[in-house]
């Protein structure tokens, strides 16, 4: 990561292929990530850098990723951070208890290209972006 540039997403991910991969992409796209292998780590890292988006596994290490959600969305200074969450759970009622603690989005790993996985975050960061200059 470039040290200069502020880090506008941080991605907690315990799976290391899948997270250098979206690290890369988002780089490629001109993002500065910060990636957290669990959610101990990951809580934080969100806590020191304040990103403007949050992308967010459910089964992490340590700390599940419901748990911080809850932990982020109870927080003053974390609670206006958009959560996106990337997992393969992908029930309904699941989904709607992950919303109902204050998650942005739901995306399932396995059923999201990519490419999709970068507009949703650029679409929530010129959302944040808008709204900021207002």
């Amino acid at each position: 990561m470039d040290t200069s540039q502020r880090v506008q997403i941080v991605y907690v991910e315990d799976e290391p292929f899948f997270s250098k991969a979206i690290s890369r992409l988002f780089a490629e796209a001109g993002y500065a990530t910060a990636v957290a292998e669990d959610g101990t780590s990951g809580l934080a890292l969100i806590k020191k850098e304040k990103p403007d988006v949050v992308l967010l596994d459910l089964i992490l290490p340590n700390v599940d990723g419901k748990e911080v959600l809850r932990q982020l969305k109870a927080d003053a200074d974390t609670k206006d951070i958009p959560v996106i969450i990337l997992s393969n759970l992908s029930a309904e009622a699941e989904q709607r208890e992950l919303y109902a603690l204050g998650a942005a989005d739901f995306l399932v790993k396995a059923m999201t290209l990519p490419s999709e996985i970068v507009r949703k975050v650029r679409a929530r960061l010129e959302a944040t972006a808008r709204h900021a200059t207002r």
